[in-house]
């Protein structure tokens, strides 16, 4: 495990335990309803565009100066991207889980909350601030964890996007009962960055799963180039937010999809 990961899960331990001190027992906020993230990402004879909205991360710095999470999200609607993945980390990333419920009313797109879940807690505060979908790690989850979270999510009627970096990590997903799985191009003991991982676990994954290639995706000969694995649809996050035409640079992958 690279040390910015372990430095990251040990402040998500403290995260936690502030987090249990000071949440109320039945907090909610009043949001529109659950949105079909499973349905939205998996168009037939379509690969379909996660955008993400991330503003800087541990190996690339910042990625775009900060700004208001709505303007990007419609900006991300408008060019006809199929959900919207917001990333919450504060220290790590620069996002801000107080935008979220903003985000969710300023658009109509199934929302990823993006963050590194290692409580139960966490899955109920994404549902609570208007996630529809909440990204569970296989690598930093054992089993029984994963296999708990992903039951806990559907009884609360949010989508677990599983992710997943290498062999040992599919298995573990499929075994258990992983529906959505994310195949991040990002090793985590290196942080390297290879596609080519798309290409060596997506044939290992069940048919009747919805498959998602993230990180590396830059340009649409990339979108090209995956249309042979198989996949539903790409997360993408610092192409899109690095660019500087938002709009035209979405647009481009979106487009990029239709087979």
């Amino acid at each position: 495990m690279h040390r910015r990961l372990a430095q990251i899960l040990a402040e998500k331990q403290n995260e936690v335990a502030r987090l249990k001190k000071s949440t109320p027992a039945n907090m909610e906020i009043d949001l529109p309803p659950l949105r079909d993230f499973k349905t939205a990402i998996s168009v037939p004879q379509k690969i379909s565009l996660i955008a993400e909205i991330k503003f800087a991360s541990p190996s690339a710095g910042l990625i775009r100066e900060k700004a208001d999470p709505t303007v990007i999200g419609r900006v991300y609607e408008a060019a006809g991207t199929a959900a919207v993945s917001f990333l919450t980390d504060k220290r790590f990333f620069q996002g801000d889980l107080n935008q979220l419920p903003f985000l969710k009313k300023a658009v109509s797109l199934p929302i990823l909350r993006k963050d590194f879940i290692i409580d139960e807690i966490q899955v109920r505060q994404a549902l609570f601030y208007g996630a529809d979908a909440v990204l569970l790690i296989a690598r930093i989850l054992s089993q029984p964890q994963l296999t708990d979270f992903i039951s806990m999510c559907k009884e609360l009627g949010l989508a677990p996007f599983i992710e997943v970096h290498d062999r040992d990590d599919l298995d573990k997903a499929i075994e258990s009962g992983a529906e959505i799985i994310g195949i991040n191009n990002r090793d985590l003991d290196s942080f390297k960055v290879d596609i080519n991982t798309t290409f060596r676990l997506a044939p290992m994954v069940p048919q009747d799963c919805i498959l998602v290639s993230e990180s590396g995706i830059t340009k649409k000969e990339d979108i090209h180039a995956l249309q042979t694995t198989g996949i539903h649809a790409v997360l993408v996050g610092s192409a899109l937010m690095r660019s500087k035409d938002l709009a035209l640079k979405t647009k481009e992958i979106v487009i990029a999809g239709d087979r």
